[in-house]
C-alpha cells in the first residue's frame, strides 16, 4: 500500500499555494491541524477584488435559521400514476441537504444513491426544492423526520440531476449593519448603501449583474478543507484524504470538536477517536467506523462519504482557479462583462447559465460583434474550472488564467481520478459574471424575543467583527440561476469579513 511520509504530504499541500499562510500565523495543516487565520481565508479562496468600491452596511447573515429562506425555482417533472419515482417537495429547516437525504434513505429503507435532487441548499436555513425518491409512494408519506415537511406530489418516470432546476429564490434578513468603526447604522443610511452599491455594479458591470464568485461555502469557510482532500484525491493519495478531513482543525470549532481531531492527529487511532467524536460529525463517524473494521483501507473510508461530497472536494479545486481568475482580472483592469482578444465566450441561456457546448474564442475578426452580443445579455465572458481537456484563454485573458492555474498549483494536474472514475473531469467553463433579477430591499422587523439566535449574535462582536446588535435590520428578496451563490451577492452589499455569511 502506498504510505507517503509526512514530509512528502507537507509539501504536496504547500504546493496548493492559494492555502499557504505564514508560519508565525494559525495554519491549517494535516499534521499540526492548527487553524487557518480569519484574514487570510479570502485571500486563499481568490476572493480578493471589488467590480464597485464601498464600504457596504457590514452585519451579520443567518442570524436566525429562519432569516435565510432559499425556495427552488423548478419545474415538477411529469407525473404519471404508473411512475417508477415518487415526487415530493421538501422544505427542510436546519438541515445539511446531504445529511437530510442520508436520513431520508433509511427511513425509506433504500440507498442514498436512490433520491435525486438537482443542488444542494444551506443548511442553516429554511429550504424547499423537489426530490425524486425510487421508494413507495407511501413509504415516503409515512416518513416523519423532525424539522422538515415533505408533501408528496406523485409518481413520475423522470429523475432530476444537478442543476436542473431553473433557479433559486432567495429572501435573506440582514442584521446588525454597522459603520467601518462599528458604530450602528440606521435602516435609511443602509438602505441607501445597499441602492448605491446597485447602481455601482450596474455601472461597471451592466444592470444587475454580479461577480460570479464561488462562495465561501464551496470550500468551508471555517474549515476550509475541501480543496486540501481534493488535492489528494486527484493525486490518488487516499490517506492524506482522511488524515486531513478527520485532522484539520477550524477556527470555530467546539472544544469537543478539537479534542475529537487533535487525537486523530496524534494517534490515528480509530477506535479511540470514535469514543470521543462528537455526535453531529457523521460523515468522521462512519470513516472511522470503515477504518476501524477495515484497517489501512484509506480508499475505502473515503468513500463513505456521500458521493456529491466526494464530487464536491474534485469541485472545490477547480473553483480555487475560477476565483483566482477572477480576482487576476479585476487586478489587471480587465473586464468581467466584456470581452478582450482571447477571451471564450458562451451563450447566456434563459435562466442565466451559459451554454458551454456553443463556446468561441474571441479574435480580431469577430471581437466588436461579440462585445454587442454581451452588452444585449446573448454571450457571457467565462473563466475555467480546469479539467484534463480544458481549452485556456488566450492574450491577456488567458495570462490571467494561466496565473490563476500555476498560483494554485494545480498546473500539473491531470484530473483524471483512477481509482474513483466518477470523480475525473475534463473541465468545463463557467460565466465570469451572472445576473440577479426581482430585486427587493426593505428594513426588516426586529428579533422576536423568544426567537432562538446564533451565538455570534448572542455574544458581543469582537475585534475583526464587523456588525452591531442596535444597528438596522434589512430583508433582500432576489433570484439567482443555479449554481450561484446568494452569500457572494451579499458579500458586494454588506463587505462584512467572510465568517459573518
Amino acid at each position: 500500500m502506498f504510505e507517503p511520509s509526512r514530509a512528502r504530504r507537507q509539501r504536496k499541500y504547500s504546493e496548493i499555494s492559494a492555502l499557504e499562510y505564514p508560519k508565525s500565523s494559525q495554519v491549517s495543516s494535516s499534521e499540526d491541524g492548527e487553524c487557518v487565520p480569519s484574514e487570510g481565508i479570502e485571500e486563499s479562496l481568490g476572493l480578493v477584488g471589488w467590480a464597485f468600491h464601498n464600504e457596504g452596511v457590514g452585519g451579520l447573515l443567518k442570524v436566525r435559521v429562519e432569516d435565510f429562506r432559499v425556495e427552488e425555482v423548478s419545474r415538477v417533472p411529469a407525473l404519471d400514476p404508473k411512475g417508477r419515482f415518487t415526487v415530493a417537495r421538501a422544505t427542510l429547516t436546519n438541515w445539511e441537504t446531504n445529511r437530510f437525504l442520508n436520513r431520508l434513505s433509511k427511513e425509506c429503507g433504500i440507498s442514498r444513491n436512490r433520491i435525486f435532487a438537482s443542488g444542494l441548499k444551506d443548511k442553516r436555513a429554511v429550504t424547499t426544492q423537489i426530490l425524486v425518491i425510487d421508494a413507495n409512494i407511501k413509504k415516503v408519506e409515512a416518513v416523519d423526520i423532525p424539522d422538515s415537511e415533505i408533501e408528496v406530489l406523485g409518481r413520475t418516470h423522470q429523475k432530476v440531476g444537478m442543476s436542473d432546476h431553473d433557479g433559486n429564490r432567495f429572501t435573506i434578513t440582514l442584521r446588525g449593519c454597522c459603520h467601518i468603526d462599528g458604530s450602528p447604522m440606521d435602516g435609511k443610511e443602509a438602505l441607501q448603501r445597499v441602492n448605491r452599491i446597485r447602481e455601482g455594479l450596474a455601472n461597471s458591470l451592466g444592470a444587475d449583474v454580479f461577480p460570479n464568485w464561488i462562495g465561501p461555502q464551496r470550500f468551508g469557510a471555517n474549515r476550509p478543507v475541501t480543496p486540501l482532500v481534493g488535492m489528494a484525491v486527484v493525486e490518488d493519495d487516499y490517506e492524506s484524504a482522511v488524515d486531513i478531513y478527520l485532522g484539520m482543525e477550524g477556527n470555530k470549532s467546539t472544544e469537543e470538536t478539537s479534542k475529537f481531531r487533535k487525537l486523530w492527529r496524534e494517534t490515528k487511532d480509530a477506535s479511540a477517536c470514535l469514543e470521543v467524536i462528537p455526535g453531529h460529525l457523521g460523515y468522521e463517524r462512519e470513516m472511522l467506523r470503515h477504518l476501524e473494521g477495515k484497517d489501512g483501507d484509506w480508499l475505502g473510508s473515503f468513500k463513505t462519504l456521500p458521493n456529491s461530497l466526494q464530487l464536491l472536494m474534485v469541485h472545490s479545486l477547480q473553483s480555487l482557479a475560477f476565483n483566482h481568475t477572477i480576482s487576476n482580472r479585476i487586478s489587471n483592469g480587465l473586464s468581467l462583462v466584456e470581452p478582450e482578444l482571447g477571451d471564450i465566450v458562451a451563450p447566456t441561456k434563459g435562466n442565466g447559465r451559459i451554454d458551454v457546448s456553443k463556446m468561441a474564442a474571441v479574435s480580431q475578426n469577430n471581437l466588436e460583434r461579440c462585445r454587442r452580443n454581451c452588452r444585449l445579455g446573448r454571450l457571457s465572458v467565462t473563466g475555467p474550472l480546469p479539467g484534463s481537456e480544458l481549452s485556456v484563454a488566450e492574450g491577456k485573458p488567458g495570462e490571467a488564467e494561466s496565473k490563476a492555474i500555476e498560483d494554485t498549483g494545480l498546473g500539473s494536474v491531470n484530473w483524471r481520478v483512477k481509482r474513483i472514475p466518477r470523480l475525473s473531469t475534463s473541465g468545463t467553463r463557467r460565466a465570469l459574471s451572472v445576473p440577479f433579477t426581482d430585486f427587493t430591499v426593505e428594513e426588516a422587523t426586529d428579533i422576536p424575543e423568544s426567537s432562538e439566535t446564533s451565538m455570534k449574535w448572542q455574544n458581543s462582536p469582537v475585534e475583526g467583527d464587523r456588525w452591531h446588535p442596535e444597528g438596522a435590520s434589512l430583508r433582500l428578496s432576489f433570484t439567482l440561476p443555479p449554481g450561484t451563490y446568494a452569500t457572494v451577492l451579499m458579500r458586494e452589499f454588506m463587505r462584512s469579513p467572510l465568517d459573518h455569511y
